[in-house]
């Protein structure tokens, strides 16, 4: 009997293809990541739920990817479009970025990317450009998905608060690429693993550019504001492909950052069977020490003027004069008209409103002092606090 969720290939491309009645994938630069992806799923023991789910994935990305090179073929003016002065935020994920990230989308200037828009990045099929501002039913479809999710998983609500329109990392769409850490659970798995860290990053950024270009000239916006902790692997890339980029870095003491992400990723993993936590942690704290290693080093060779440095502790004990900074150093103007919305925001969002989540290194098989021998220069080097 036929397998429905086993991973092959041109079966996962034909699957694609014959959902969309569409053809041209475009450059075959997908195929490594899609051969990566393929054989770190079969080799390692997953639910059947789970199994369901890496074979729903698949088809969906190579779907997405063929509903977007068809878009382009429509419509090559997109291509065009400018991507002006973007804001990045970057940084150990769980220092704050999400906070600051959301807080900065309340400004009526900042074009964040919504977590629905992640999903579904080509136009709908009735969409025009007379009528830009009418609904998109994929947008409501998906925001009762995610509101029934919130209902079914409390615990990750905790870590992770997520709606159709939250703003979201622009990994996602890097996902599209065949490329990027997925979603998260793939760069601890190998080979993905090894894969991630030794490929060409910039087609990833190339094709990200297309997508915000696209994006944008169905929703247009003045300036984008995107977020990804894994950036910190492609500073560089990022800065190639946007040459007026301005990084928004956030800081915090490693114990804290490191012992939540591990909480995260192993929540993330719950279709994959046989996690040991406690293997899991090394792996972690490994990953996100390197990507900050590499990024500081490719920020070393560039502009310091175009990185502006904040932290978790100052952003907690005042937001809104963090996002003075932010402005003033990425030279940009906070008119009344942004600063309104914005402390609005900061007023209707207190700490932990969905809940507090308690962690600890040690279920994780990691010591403070490990953690502290790891991230020494870094601490030393942003004057971080390690309590």
């Amino acid at each position: 009997m036929t397998d429905p969720f086993a991973l092959d290939e041109e079966r996962l491309i034909a699957e694609a293809r014959e959902a969309t009645g569409l053809d041209d994938l475009g450059d075959e630069s997908f195929r490594p990541g899609l051969r990566a992806l393929i054989e770190t799923y079969t080799g390692h023991p997953f639910s059947e739920k789970g199994r369901k789910r890496n074979h729903r994935r698949l088809v969906s990305l190579l779907s997405t990817r063929l509903q977007l090179e068809a878009a382009w073929r429509r419509h090559p003016e997109v291509l065009e479009r400018p991507v002006p002065h973007p804001v990045v935020l970057t940084g150990l994920p769980r220092s704050g970025t999400s906070a600051l990230f959301n807080l900065l989308a309340a400004d009526p200037a900042a074009r964040p990317l919504r977590l629905w828009e992640t999903q579904f990045p080509f136009p709908h099929e009735h969409f025009s450009v007379e009528q830009r501002d009418a609904a998109d039913p994929r947008r409501d479809m998906l925001e009762a998905y995610y509101a029934k999710g919130r209902e079914k998983n409390p615990d990750f609500t905790k870590i992770h608060f997520a709606s159709a329109d939250t703003p979201e990392e622009c990994v996602l769409i890097h996902a599209y690429a065949l490329g990027g850490v997925q979603l998260g659970i793939e760069i601890f798995m190998e080979p993905y693993a090894s894969w991630y860290r030794a490929q060409d990053l910039f087609p990833i950024y190339t094709y990200e550019k297309k997508i915000l270009q696209l994006l944008d000239w169905q929703r247009p916006g003045e300036r984008w504001l995107l977020k990804a902790p894994a950036h910190m692997w492609g500073i560089r890339e990022l800065v190639q492909t946007f040459p007026d980029v301005a990084i928004v870095w956030s800081h915090r003491t490693p114990l804290r950052a490191i012992a939540s992400v591990c909480s995260m990723t192993r929540s993330l993993m719950v279709t994959r069977e046989g996690v040991d936590p406690k293997e899991l942690g090394p792996q972690v704290m490994d990953f996100y020490a390197t990507s900050l290693e590499r990024g500081l080093a490719a920020r070393d060779q560039l502009d310091p003027a175009r990185f502006v440095d904040v932290t978790h502790d100052d952003f907690v004990a005042d937001a809104m004069g963090t996002v003075r900074r932010v402005y003033a150093e990425a030279g940009l103007d906070l008119p009344d008209a942004a600063a309104r919305p914005m402390q609005a925001h900061v007023d209707g969002h207190p700490k932990d409103r969905h809940g507090s989540h308690d962690y600890g290194l040690e279920e994780f098989g990691l010591t403070v002092e490990a953690v502290k021998s790891r991230f020494a220069p870094y601490v030393e080097r942003f004057q971080l606090d390690w309590e």
